[in-house]
């Protein structure tokens, strides 16, 4: 990789890492839904032609998670917002569920996790152009507990570890769902999304290291200049985010949010 390459994978990088930043600390997402594309967008321009770019994206992704969710965590837990408690109960059947998704993303080619993150990351945009779609819903339920836990917490860790996200938005909206407040969904989010990067990037990395061919600086299916780079900027603007969530109507952040994970949903379809 010449010098000009490395900046320009630098800069595209460390772009990515001050938006996923943000929006770590905004809607309790981990940054995945930027990280991922900017990953796959940048890697072929550098002559990196492996078949698993995918799993590093998403591997790296997840990597990135754990620094600019507790980054986010400890932002949040200065205001007194993040549900500890829960995230202890949901810890063990979180952690389950991502050693599923890594299993399956294991047995996976790239053409079909590119699909797989495309479709996923369009029924995500769902909740963030019509949120008034759950407003209805708001307070009438309550949080699952026994298998319905087990349930929901292992399937939100096995899908976030297929696409390389936080699992942020279906938390915050399960917690609004149930009568908790926005700023307290959000902050938890986080911290569910800590749980899920750390195991995540673990098995990513482990499930990697025999494999060859990959982006230079990488262990496994973690690229580590591209995590190191995203995980600086994402540190300083994860606190600022989380500043902002508690100061501003998201209701047209999240629109363009959503706008913005179509655009991305439709280039992985073409990608697939």
């Amino acid at each position: 990789m010449v010098l000009t390459d490395m900046l320009l994978f630098l800069t595209v990088m460390s772009g990515a890492g001050i938006v996923a930043g943000m929006t770590a600390g905004l809607f309790g997402v981990g940054g995945g839904f930027v990280v991922v594309p900017a990953l796959l967008a940048v890697f072929p321009f550098l002559g990196d032609q492996s078949e698993d770019l995918m799993l590093v994206a998403v591997g790296t992704s997840l990597a990135t998670i754990v620094v600019s969710s507790a980054r986010s965590v400890h932002a949040h837990s200065k205001r007194g917002a993040v549900d500890f408690q829960l995230l202890r109960d949901w810890a063990i059947w979180v952690v389950v569920g991502v050693g599923v998704g890594i299993w399956i993303a294991s047995v996976s080619n790239s053409q079909r996790l590119i699909l797989v993150f495309a479709i996923g990351v369009l029924v995500y945009s769902i909740y963030f152009l019509f949120p008034r779609i759950f407003d209805r819903y708001h307070g009438r339920f309550s949080l699952p507990t026994g298998p319905g836990k087990a349930l929901l917490a292992s399937g939100l860790g096995g899908v976030s570890a297929l696409l390389g996200i936080g699992g942020g938005t279906v938390m915050v909206l399960a917690m609004v769902l149930c009568n908790r407040p926005i700023h307290q969904a959000v902050a938890t989010a986080s911290g569910v999304g800590f749980l899920i990067g750390v195991p995540g990037m673990i098995g990513f990395m482990v499930m990697g290291l025999d494999a060859e061919n990959l982006p230079v600086g990488s262990i496994g299916y973690i690229n580590i200049p591209a995590l190191l780079a995203i995980a600086v900027f994402s540190i300083f603007t994860a606190p600022i985010g989380a500043r902002l969530a508690h100061s501003l109507d998201g209701a047209r952040l999240k629109q363009i949010f959503g706008i913005y994970l179509v655009i991305v949903s439709v280039s992985m379809f073409l990608k697939a």
